[in-house]
């Protein structure tokens, strides 16, 4: 019994490993991000250990965490400031309509208000997939942000379910650290990597159906078709799987 209790193979000792890992993680993230321009590229390496993690990849978390970083950090960093610049325009007009400088009727506030919280939508739903997206395969950058857009309406469900698992989770912190700070001060130590990791589970059954089996490799040479195999457009959305 003591002999498999300390077996490293062990689940309990692998669930321990992880949540050390996560740790970890979450200090390279922290100290990766602190030039701001470079959030992108931190947090796609952040998801790029996560999967492997959640699929149980054998491999050093800091190598694997700067292989990303470095692999991906001209296209993540492109794809962080795109976001930030879209983001910084939705709160500016949303703030500007609501700030009263320009006096509009109440039908035209609601349809606009109506219209920035859709495009606010949209731009959350893009984020949430971008990063994981651009850590497991290779794309353009065009490519990604499309693919992200498509993927998350067509996985909806899954979507909003990890939008508001995140959301509880952030939420939890908040309380915690009102009510009980020791223990906020303790998922603090995880931070966003923990939040990765959760959403780990998700894309990973997701990114499932866009990876050819291997037996059929031959047949579609690399590309896994997301709506019609006869739409070369569609077809073309999701390229190969990085080597990993």
């Amino acid at each position: 019994m003591f002999q498999g209790l300390f077996n490293y193979d062990n689940p309990v000792w692998r669930f321990i490993g992880k949540l050390g890992d996560l740790v970890l993680l979450n200090l390279l993230w922290v100290i990766c991000c602190i030039p701001v321009f470079t959030a992108g590229a931190a947090t796609t390496a952040v998801y790029y250990v996560t999967l492997k993690l959640v699929r149980d990849d054998d491999g050093s978390t800091i190598k694997s965490f700067f292989h990303s970083f470095t692999q991906n950090f001209k296209q993540a960093t492109a794809i962080w400031l795109m976001i930030l610049v879209a983001g910084g325009l939705l709160g500016f007009d949303l703030w500007f309509l609501m700030s009263g400088v320009v006096t509009v009727s109440t039908v035209v506030k609601t349809v606009m208000s109506a219209v920035f919280g859709a495009m606010t939508l949209i731009l959350l739903f893009v984020t949430t997939y971008i990063f994981p997206l651009q850590a497991r395969f290779y794309n353009t950058v065009k490519r990604t942000l499309f693919n992200a857009f498509f993927m998350s309406v067509r996985h909806l469900l899954q979507t909003i379910s990890m939008l508001i698992i995140d959301g509880l989770v952030v939420a939890g912190v908040y309380v915690a650290l009102y009510m009980v700070p020791q223990v906020s001060m303790l998922l603090l130590l995880f931070g966003f990597p923990l939040i990765a990791f959760i959403n780990s589970y998700f894309f990973t059954e997701i990114f499932k159906k866009y990876i050819p089996k291997e037996e059929d490799q031959e047949h579609s040479n690399g590309i896994s078709p997301l709506l019609d195999e006869n739409n070369q457009e569609i077809e073309d959305a999701i390229q190969s799987l990085k080597g990993k």
